[in-house]
């Protein structure tokens, strides 16, 4: 039955399975979706999985309320069973399962390709996976993954109010997210991410992008600013008005301190992401950053996950960045030669 943007979508599946994960015959692939999610994603991931020669089960689920632990009492016991006993994990849920403790599981277990693309519907698809160059983009991250990794200490800025600055653990992982080949955590290209040293973390992060934690806290677009004024990688006070307030109700109710304990920063980097009413996608807004807080994946830390109830994400937009003390980002224009070659390339001046 035809439909809108189907040769897209099934374009972009394509792409998603046989050339970023590289799914191979008689491997297994696990779709979740709960219930307010696109369907129609699912539905052509499954299809061209099964025509790539997996072994596809597609599980359509009742949403859960909010995100990572905050979600298990919801999700059905065959669920939560199956999450880790597969090859790939497609996860296409809007109430992640991110960071819960059926993904943690998965994430380590040497064997699941858990690749989180939660809320997505066909149009983000297709912008942010079947209308991307994966060559230019690829090297581009590349670039951008080398010289961060290299930097010691760095300092974010942009005009709301943000002036944060850290030092980075260099035996710690860098997550350039765009090859979805090997076993472990994966997410929507366009994102490079990382833990800092928490205890270094010092300055005020202020979100004037989009703020989301599931469930209650879900802010979307922000209508004002809020942030965080950050001590030692924690949360020392709520900035802002009637939204800061919200969120640091929302952190008290969970009663965890380490939901205030940095879990990992992030550059947005996607030429085609939209800013909206999609985290997934608003965290890969060009020259944005994004700061998460609450549990903390093995992805991020190297090592165990810091366990939290939940995790709550923050966009800063038009952001400056400074690596050791040379600025590569400049009110979100990527500035470094290297790096401003490449992104003509992509179509990002």
């Amino acid at each position: 039955m035809s439909g809108r943007m189907k040769m897209e979508m099934t374009k972009s599946a394509y792409k998603l399975l046989h050339d970023m994960a590289k799914v191979r015959e008689g491997e297994s692939v696990l779709i979740t979706i709960d219930s307010i999610a696109d369907f129609r994603v699912a539905e052509e991931i499954a299809k061209m999985a099964d025509a790539l020669g997996a072994k596809v089960m597609l599980a359509w689920h009742s949403t859960p309320k909010g995100y990572g632990a905050l979600n298990m009492p919801y999700l059905p016991e065959p669920l939560i069973a199956c999450a880790d006993k597969t090859d790939v994990w497609i996860e296409l849920n809007d109430q992640w399962l991110l960071y819960s403790p059926i993904w943690d599981k998965a994430v380590t277990n040497g064997r699941t390709r858990q690749i989180m693309l939660g809320g997505l519907g066909v149009e983000a698809i297709v912008r942010n996976i079947g209308n991307t160059d994966i060559l230019i983009q690829e090297e581009f991250q590349n670039t951008l993954t080398a010289l961060t990794r290299q930097a010691s200490k760095v300092r974010i800025t942009n005009a709301a109010g943000t002036d944060v600055s850290f030092e980075n653990d260099p035996t710690r992982p860098l997550n350039n997210e765009i090859d979805y080949s090997t076993p472990g955590a994966h997410f929507l290209l366009g994102q490079i991410g990382w833990a800092p040293i928490e205890d270094s973390i010092n300055g005020q992060i202020i979100f004037d992008g989009s703020y989301s934690g599931g469930g209650d806290l879900e802010f979307g677009i922000l209508s004002e600013t809020l942030g965080y004024i950050v001590e030692k990688g924690h949360i020392k006070e709520f900035v802002g008005g009637t939204l800061a307030k919200e969120a640091e109700r929302f952190f008290a109710s969970l009663d965890d301190p380490n939901m205030y304990i940095a879990a990992h920063v992030c550059y947005g980097c996607s030429p085609n992401a939209q800013l909206g009413t999609i985290t997934t996608e608003n965290e890969r807004v060009w020259g944005s950053t994004q700061w998460g807080f609450g549990h903390q994946g093995s992805n991020y830390s190297g090592g165990e996950p810091r366990v939290a109830k939940s995790h709550v994400d923050g966009i800063c937009l038009n952001c400056s960045v400074w690596l050791d003390g040379e600025q590569i980002m400049d009110e979100g224009r990527y500035i470094h030669p290297d790096l401003a070659a490449l992104a003509k390339k992509i179509g990002k001046e």
